[in-house]
């Protein structure tokens, strides 16, 4: 064999090696796949997930068990995730709290948010102020006035510490000059019934869930927390219409993994979700549950919670909102 040959066949080795080596890793998913929801069942974290979970079933081929583990404004079920095993097997349905505020607002975080690696964006929702139709309001600014005329009397529910509605009433109290007690609960399912049963008088959460009891007039929406009116609810004003120049808080939601994920089954999973996500039948199914679809692969949506991050930042510093 000439060295030139010999050199040829020494350089094919790997090529005909690769094959080889790639059968010999393990396919993923190889079995069902854990969607940890840090939050209760029923709220809109919860409904996005199960809503992606069975679409990410039918790309992958494997089931994705929605697995709620609730507590901490999210921090319990994200530390879960992040000290999973990192063969993709357990992912997160990550949100903005757990992401981008909650690093501002615990002094003490079980995990670090790099502990996550992002994934995928899925969608957006706006908040919404909610009472009680025994709050003697119809707008937010009539609220506003019933706050100011009784300081902390009134109470606002959220589905916890660290969620998007806690720091979006935090964000209201500041701008507004008000102060009304905050009641956080473990997730939506938590707060609708202290609500209609008017033991908390405001809401300020995710709008999807309320959205049928808003309806039906058992309760009433004064504003939407979106730059601008949202598409489910296109009768109410936003914050910003309201008297509140440049109010924005949008929830969002995304899937992480843990961060020692192998970079193959990283990107798998991205494509499987944003192939479900830009999916015409998977977006009608998300707007009918009050969500708005907005794909992001990995590397935009690692740039997006940055941002993210640097607005909370300030809010919560703004509010001086602080967490054990």
């Amino acid at each position: 064999m000439t060295a030139i040959t010999r050199r040829a066949a020494l350089g094919a080795l790997p090529l005909l090696a690769a094959p080889a080596a790639l059968r010999a890793q393990p396919a993923w998913p190889n079995r069902p796949v854990r969607f940890v929801v840090p939050f209760q069942a029923g709220g809109a974290t919860d409904v996005t997930a199960r809503v992606l979970a069975e679409g990410l079933g039918a790309v992958l081929g494997q089931p994705f068990i929605v697995d709620n583990r609730a507590g901490a404004g999210g921090n319990i079920g994200a530390d879960l995730v992040a000290k999973a095993d990192p063969d993709g097997h357990t992912i997160l349905m990550g949100t903005i709290g757990t992401a981008s505020i909650n690093q501002f607002l615990y002094r003490r975080m079980p995990f670090k948010p790099e502990d996550l690696a992002p994934v995928a964006l899925v969608s957006q929702v706006a908040n919404g102020i909610i009472v009680h139709p025994s709050v003697q309001a119809t707008t937010l600014a009539e609220l506003i006035a019933v706050a100011k005329r009784d300081p902390g009397a009134l109470n606002y529910g959220t589905p916890g510490n660290g969620t998007s509605g806690h720091l979006s009433g935090e964000y209201l109290k500041t701008r507004a000059g008000i102060d009304m007690t905050h009641v956080p609960f473990r997730g939506t399912g938590g707060v609708i019934p202290e609500l209609l049963a008017g033991r908390v008088q405001v809401a300020v959460d995710n709008l999807p869930s309320y959205l049928p009891l808003i309806n039906n007039g058992e309760l009433r929406l004064l504003a939407v927390t979106s730059r601008e009116r949202w598409f489910s609810a296109p009768n109410a004003p936003t914050v910003q219409e309201s008297g509140i120049d440049g109010f924005e808080a949008v929830a969002w939601f995304g899937v992480q993994l843990p961060a020692r994920t192998p970079a193959p089954i990283v990107e798998r999973l991205s494509a499987a979700v944003l192939q479900t996500v830009n999916d015409v039948a998977f977006q009608s199914k998300l707007r009918e549950v009050g969500s708005e679809p907005r794909p992001l692969g990995p590397a935009d949506f690692a740039r997006f919670i940055a941002a993210e991050s640097t607005k909370w930042r300030e809010v919560v510093r703004a509010s001086g909102a602080q967490l054990d």
